[in-house]
């Protein structure tokens, strides 16, 4: 894949959702328009944190390559170089897989 040509602002972070199972655990092939969207993903890039009352940037929890669980109608789907996206925010990741 080319070089991300985006960055999220404050504690939002780019996620790439992992690709949909073609085949049920029973061996049944789903056409396209049965396919759930997974809620899993991969981080792609973080924002430099969320501003707290005192004018600091808060941590992120999240770094770039961890793979994350999260809500199923989390972030904003954009389409960049014929890739697709989801730009959401850290509150919106539920979990980090290990």
């Amino acid at each position: 894949m080319a070089k991300l040509k985006m960055k999220p602002l404050g504690d939002n972070v780019i996620v790439k959702r992992l690709e949909a199972d073609e085949v049920t655990a029973g061996g049944i092939y789903l056409p396209d328009s049965a396919k759930e969207k997974p809620k899993r993903g991969t981080i792609m890039a973080v924002g430099s944190g969320k501003l707290n009352n005192k004018g600091e940037r808060s941590a992120m929890q999240l770094s770039k390559n961890d793979q994350v669980l999260f809500t199923s109608y989390a972030g904003t789907e954009v389409k960049i170089d014929g890739d697709e996206f989801l730009i959401m925010s850290e509150s919106d990741i539920l979990a980090v897989l290990e």
